[in-house]
């Protein structure tokens, strides 16, 4: 099930063997989705965008939503 959600949000994770044959990291894509009421996906924000950035596209979904 892991699989069809990280295809289904664009989600990038890859398993990385560590320096034993008992570690391991994961890289993965990092961001933030912000919803609408309905449940639909209105904003992706990347990770290390900022505050600013967040709270500006946030207030242009508000000024454009009906």
């Amino acid at each position: 099930q892991l699989a069809v959600v990280a295809k289904d949000y664009k989600i990038y994770y890859k398993k990385v063997d560590g320096k034993t044959p008992t570690s391991y990291t994961v890289d993965h894509s990092a961001g933030s989705y912000v919803y609408d009421t309905r449940g639909n996906v209105r904003l992706y924000s990347r990770y290390g965008s900022g505050a600013k950035v967040l709270a500006q596209d946030i207030q242009t979904l508000l000024n454009t939503t009906p």
